[in-house]
Formats: structure tokens, sequence, C-alpha cells
């Protein structure tokens, strides 16, 4: 096992491109460290920086005691785990899980004592003679996994490993994963574009932008502290609901945004610095989770009255779509947020300067599409942002 600090790294390619900028991550001894992001946010391309695969600009990066930056690949001390497996056809799963050991030198009871272990370990006893094209998906990355493991390195090494398996068999193995890591404690760099994958798995994830850091953080504090739009608008599904809102004085403080007033009393003092925007436009998001049916809330939550356009009666809960008569929130860090999650927010406008927003309301509610439906809000989670610099306002969390 081994601590992985990457110092102020860069990574240019010709024509000026920055592939990662100024990164600067510190991997904890046997932590399991997700990078998440949108496409081209530079998490591949940290992934490969640590395992030596791309040669680094600037920075230095250290696993264990050793500054690694000259070092090659197979001097690293490190495995990897690729999205499309990149095992041997022609080699049985014992011989891809023993060759790595053999390049190496291993004595063969040695490499008959880990490969036993760890077809063991990962349920693979029964399909050490067969080759990879008899194996289901789930199995081969299995294998994959098991070559990793079998060298014993100082780190795991994970590019989107699941991401070529089906929506069931990724909950199954996410669920392996965790539990492998459990047990063998090694420190493991994972990275997906999938948010579901990366709070699920990881005890500190780290969000990436543009090859910039945003904020690492344990997965609760990413979702109820983010530092910036971007962060918020990218982490949490069903999306976080973005509107101009003015925070006003007026019998108690409260935020007024397309005809609502959503009283606020206690945020104020709570939140450092919000103090200095009464009276001004700032953002505010609203996560669909801090929304109820307001016959199932809390009577001393704020209500809200909108139409019902859309019902998802999802069993565990129902996601109620209404229209807020504003028009959406222009800002870079939301529309970048938005193009790296699944759900493309300009798709479903059907009304100009309207939009559209979401709710999760328990399953007992009785709210339809086209009626009119009032939602209560718990403001005490309510997020606000600068319009001009993205960046939440009375919020800190670990950047």
């Amino acid at each position: 096992m081994a601590q992985i600090v990457l110092d102020n790294v860069d990574k240019i390619y010709p024509g000026d491109v920055k592939g990662i900028d100024a990164l600067s991550l510190d991997i904890r001894d046997g932590e399991f460290m997700v990078l998440v992001g949108p496409s081209g946010c530079g998490k591949s391309t940290a992934l490969r920086s640590i395992a030596g695969l791309e040669d680094i600009s600037a920075g230095t990066i250290t696993i264990g005691s050793r500054v690694v930056n000259d070092l090659p690949p197979k001097d690293r001390d490190i495995a990897m785990v690729f999205q499309n497996y990149a095992l041997y056809p022609h080699m049985t799963v014992e011989q891809n899980l023993a060759f790595g050991l053999q390049q190496r030198k291993t004595p063969k009871d040695e490499i008959r004592r880990r490969v036993t272990e760890v077809a063991r370990l990962l349920g693979l006893e029964d399909y050490l003679r067969r080759k990879p094209a008899a194996l289901s998906g789930g199995q081969r990355q299995r294998v994959a996994m098991g070559r990793a493991i079998v060298r014993e390195p100082q780190a795991f090494l994970m590019d989107e490993p699941l991401s070529n398996l089906d929506a069931k068999l990724r909950v199954s193995m996410r669920a392996s994963l965790s539990q492998l890591h459990e047990r063998l404690g090694v420190t493991t760099v994972y990275v997906t574009h999938d948010q579901v994958e990366a709070m699920t798995l990881g005890q500190r994830v780290c969000v990436l932008r543009d090859g910039r850091l945003q904020q690492v953080d344990t997965p609760q504090a990413l979702y109820n502290a983010p530092v910036n739009l971007f962060v918020a608008g990218f982490i949490g599904s069903p999306a976080m609901n973005f509107t101009a809102a003015r925070l006003v004085r007026d019998d108690g403080p409260a935020v007024l945004f397309a005809g609502h007033r959503l009283p606020v009393p206690d945020l104020v003092q709570a939140r450092p610095g919000l103090a200095e925007y009464f009276d001004k436009e700032l953002i505010v998001g609203i996560r669909p989770s801090d929304f109820e049916d307001a016959d199932l809330a809390e009577p001393s939550w704020p209500r809200m009255t909108v139409r019902c356009s859309v019902t998802e009666e999802l069993g565990s809960d129902i996601h109620v779509i209404f229209e807020v008569d504003a028009p959406p929130v222009q800002h870079p860090s939301i529309s970048d947020a938005r193009a790296g999650s699944e759900e493309d927010d300009e798709a479903i406008q059907l009304v100009a300067d309207k939009t559209l927003w979401t709710a999760r309301v328990a399953p007992r509610s009785r709210i339809k599409p086209g009626s009119l439906a009032t939602l209560a809000v718990d403001v005490s989670n309510l997020h606000f942002f600068d319009l001009a610099s993205g960046l939440a306002i009375g919020r800190s969390s670990a950047v």
C-alpha cells in the first residue's frame, strides 16, 4: 500500500492544450479515491500520468516514498484495470492471472499460491480452464481485476472498468469492488464519468473540470456542500434545480423568485457572507429531494403552489416535473455540468422563458399531471451561489 501525491501537476499537449492544469491531490494510504467529471475533464489523463503512460509537463508525482516522474510504468509498482479487460484471448483464465508474475520471474510455487488465492477471492475457481471468449462480461472483468490483484502492487489504478457492463451487473460489480477494497485495503484510484458509481464507491471523490480540481471530499459532503455551481449541477440525480433569485429583508429574510417567496429566517446567520447579498440577485439551488408533497411534509416548511406537468412513478418515490416562471439560468458552469451528466436540460424546455424543475416526493403522494400541486420546501438545505463567479455562498468544504 502507498500514499499517492500529485503536486501541481500539468499535462500540456501540442497546441498548448492542457489535459490537467496545476492538479494537486493527496490520495491517502489505503484510500479508495474516485476521479469523476465530464468527458475531457482530465480524469483519465491524471490516471495515466500516475501510471506513467503519460509524461507530465510539470509538477511531481509521488507513490509511497518515491518520486516517480522519470520511472517507466513497470517500475512504479502499480497495477491497472482497463475498460476493455485487456485479456489475452489465447490464454486460459489461469494463464491470464499468472502471466504478469511469470514475466517477473516469480517462483512457480508462489505463482500457484497467488493464483489459487485470487481465484477463490473472486469466485473464479470453476473458470480457470476457460478462455475469455467463453466468459460473460462480468466474469472477464473479474479476471482483469484478478490479474491486477495477483501482483500485490502498492496501488490499483482503474479506468472505467465497469462501463462495458449492463446496468444490473454494474450494480453488483460495484458491491464486489467495495468488498474487495475492504478486504485488501490497497490504495485505489478509480476513474468514472458515472456520478452514481463515484458516489457509491469512493471514500472520497475528486471532481474535475477542464483539467482543474473543483472539489475533493466525501460523497455526502459533495452532495450537501458543493463549493460551486459546477459541482452542484454535476453531483446529484435528478440534478439540482437552479433559478435567479433575490434575497430580501421585508417581513423577515426571504428568497424571491418566479413569483414564489420562501422565508429563510435562520439561514442568514448560519451561512457566513449571505447577509451581504440582501437586495442583490444571486442563484438559488434546490435539490429535488428537498421538496415534499405539502400533505405529507413538515408543517413548518414553506409552501409553493405549482402546476404539475408530468409525474414519474418510480416505486420508491415520485418525480414531479413542473414549470417555474423564469428562464433557465445561463451560466457556463451549469452548461458544463449538464453536458457531463445523463440529463439534457435543453432537450426538455418546451415553453419559452420557463424552466422545468423536478421534485422528488413520497410514493404516497396524490399529485397528478395537469393538477395544481402544493409542494413544501426544506429551506434549511437551500444552496446559494454568486451570480458572476458561480462560487457557493456561505459554504466551505475540502478542495
